[in-house]
């Protein structure tokens, strides 16, 4: 198991949270309260667990600066009131910013049992396997 720090631990509980109010504020049809919280938290309990230094890091450098730009301008959209459009602009980014990771998180999922029979189904797998394999990302 992997050792985990104070910080690192705290990181993951507002990762959690943010990720929960994330959710919820998609769910009560993009509360903009619920949304900018989600992001903020998300946000700063990622930078916890990985560092500042390797966060900056990774949003910064030269190839993922278009991503970056997409995904916290889709943030600051969400925080000054729109958040149906701010949401479009962030997906947009998080999926230039982790498109590689894709291929890796499908194939992951097809291994757990009812996920991958989900994923099987007819319709749900054509799309998964366009946007899964890494050819045509953004």
């Amino acid at each position: 198991m992997i050792a985990l720090t104070d910080l690192q631990k705290i990181g993951v509980g507002l990762s959690g949270f943010g990720l929960f109010f994330l959710t919820l504020g998609m769910l009560l049809l993009f509360d903009k309260g619920l949304l900018a919280i989600g992001n903020i938290l998300f946000i700063s309990g990622i930078s916890l667990v990985i560092g500042l230094e390797r966060t900056i890091k990774f949003f910064f450098t030269p190839q993922k600066i278009k991503g970056s730009v997409f995904f916290f301008g889709g943030v600051f959209i969400v925080l000054i009131g729109w958040p149906l459009i701010g949401m479009l602009v962030e997906m947009y980014g998080f999926i230039y910013l982790f498109g590689g990771f894709l291929p890796v998180v499908v194939s992951f999922l097809r291994r757990i049992p009812f996920i991958g029979t989900l994923l099987s189904l007819p319709g749900i797998k054509q799309i998964i396997d366009k946007f899964g394999d890494g050819s045509s990302m953004v």
